[in-house]
């Protein structure tokens, strides 16, 4: 029986999640609205109930693209909606809620700090380098000249 190629089981709430991003970032693809240009749509949580569904989306460029892509969302709404129930068939449509997806703005903050991390190792490593070099002169020059007295 484990020979078979049986698709991979998901949990029922996983699959519904995977195909409400689907439906909605397909359609958003579809708009025409420019205050929707650069959203991404990066998860769906939809609820146990099948009543809410919690929409992720990242945006990329200024605050104010993503204030206008928060109101174009927030237009679209019901439109998005109504393409879910024409195109899924569930029990209940669920009331979708946007909310930008803190990801993306985690990922850049971690990554500026581990660029300052690395240039200041970068600066100690220099440092530390222009230091061994003062050394070794000043140990060949005390290897060089002999006659000066030890300090």
């Amino acid at each position: 029986m484990s020979g078979r190629n049986t698709p991979r089981q998901y949990p029922r709430s996983a699959r519904v999640n995977e195909v409400v991003q689907q439906v909605i970032a397909e359609e958003l693809e579809r708009l025409s609205d420019p205050r929707l240009g650069f959203v991404t749509i990066t998860g769906v949580d939809v609820s146990a109930d099948l009543r809410h569904a919690d929409v992720f989306y990242t945006v990329l460029g200024s605050e104010q693209e993503h204030i206008d892509t928060a109101a174009g969302l927030k237009a679209a709404k019901s439109l998005l909606r109504s393409t879910l129930g024409r195109q899924v068939r569930m029990k209940y449509l669920p009331d979708l809620h946007f909310a930008e997806d803190p990801g993306l703005e985690q990922g850049l903050r971690i990554e500026a700090i581990l660029r300052e991390i690395q240039d200041k190792e970068k600066a100690q490593t220099e440092a530390m380098a222009i230091d061994d070099e003062g050394l070794a002169s000043e140990i060949a020059a005390a290897l060089a000249d002999p006659s000066e007295p030890e300090a």
